[in-house]
């Protein structure tokens, strides 16, 4: 729905600057890595943490690819400036652009990242 209205607006997904949500928890290691902290809430959440001792936060670290990804998204670079970005840091990608474009919209699903309009 959220794409729809970008695109209804005249804006070009190629265009959008990406953020990570206000909440998101995560931290950059000294090589680089990116490890996002989720809070895990909600009924069943709960209900696992207390009969199987699941823990309340999980830490998933990203991969080398996605915590280069994770790093650019500074509210400033678009989408166009962050697939520039990835070619250069990883030149044997065939297809950057489908990657960026598909691990952003699996970011935004999850909740961890948010779209801004270009300023």
């Amino acid at each position: 729905m959220r794409r729809a209205k970008a695109f209804a607006e005249n804006q070009n997904y190629m265009d959008l600057v990406f953020v990570p949500k206000d909440g998101i928890h995560f931290s950059v290691s000294e090589e680089g890595g990116v490890t996002v902290d989720m809070e895990n809430t909600g009924f069943y959440n709960r209900l696992a943490q207390k009969l199987f001792g699941r823990p309340k936060t999980s830490h998933i670290a990203l991969d080398a690819y996605g915590s280069a990804l994770w790093r650019l998204l500074d509210g400033k670079r678009s989408v166009y400036k962050v697939v520039l970005a990835m070619q250069e840091a990883f030149p044997d990608e065939p297809d950057m652009t489908k990657r960026v474009v598909s691990f952003l919209g699996q970011l935004e699903r999850f909740g961890w990242v948010e779209r801004r309009a270009p300023s």
